[in-house]
């Protein structure tokens, strides 16, 4: 069956967010069915795609060309481990809290609010990070 919206970011890989849903980014442009107006890659330091990687201590580039060979989510991340760092559980931690509370009242808060207008969901008072605005977006919320 073929992807035809990222996973949502809440969804773990070994215990991550947002992985999951990066290889489904990856997997969609490698098949031409991305779309256009999503975030892709590393344009922005502050895109999540490039946040992820830098966390794994991997390039984008190489995660892409190692989704193009092939490998389940598991098998993916093992090779970040090994080619880039392994964090601990602690860093894990940190990474999974700040990702998932990324908008809510922080510097970038404001992205959040803008997000929700472009949407035409600016009246949904339930929405409050990036992770809770995408899966708005995706209707899974």
């Amino acid at each position: 069956m073929a992807l035809k919206l990222p996973r949502s970011p809440f969804e773990k890989v070994g215990g991550i967010v947002f992985f999951g849903r990066l290889l489904d980014k990856i997997r969609l442009h490698l098949a031409g069915k991305l779309p256009e107006h999503y975030n892709f890659g590393t344009d922005n330091w502050y895109f999540f795609d490039a946040r992820c990687t830098r966390f794994l201590g991997v390039t984008f580039d190489a995660l892409v060309t190692r989704v193009k060979r092939g490998g389940s989510d598991e098998t993916l991340l093992r090779w970040c481990f090994r080619t880039g760092r392994k964090p601990s559980e602690e860093e894990v931690d940190i990474w999974n809290t700040f990702m998932m509370k990324r908008g809510l009242e922080d510097a970038v808060s404001q992205g959040v609010e803008e997000g929700k207008r472009l949407a035409g969901l600016k009246r949904r008072k339930d929405i409050r990070t990036f992770f809770e605005l995408i899966d708005a977006e995706e209707g899974r919320r």
